[in-house]
């Protein structure tokens, strides 16, 4: 646990340690979510770091494909 300040105008000052286990860069852009009162703080992956990711999920092209006829038969109903 560690302790810091809000500025003057709202800013939030994480001190350095954290800033560096969340690897906050200058200019990093971050999330900020509310749970149970607690102001939770999530750093915003690049682009390069969500590819450079295994998928989620995997699915051929004919799922793709099937799933997609599918849903376009139950909008249309």
């Amino acid at each position: 646990m560690a302790e810091s300040r809000v500025g003057s105008k709202g800013e939030l000052f994480p001190p350095k340690e954290i800033r560096e286990k969340l690897g906050l860069k200058p200019h990093s852009k971050v999330i900020y979510k509310i749970e149970d009162g607690r102001l939770i703080v999530e750093p915003v992956p690049s682009l390069e770091e969500v590819l450079s990711e295994p998928p989620a999920v995997e699915i051929t092209l004919e799922e793709f494909h099937s799933f997609r006829k599918e849903l376009s038969k139950r909008a249309q109903t």
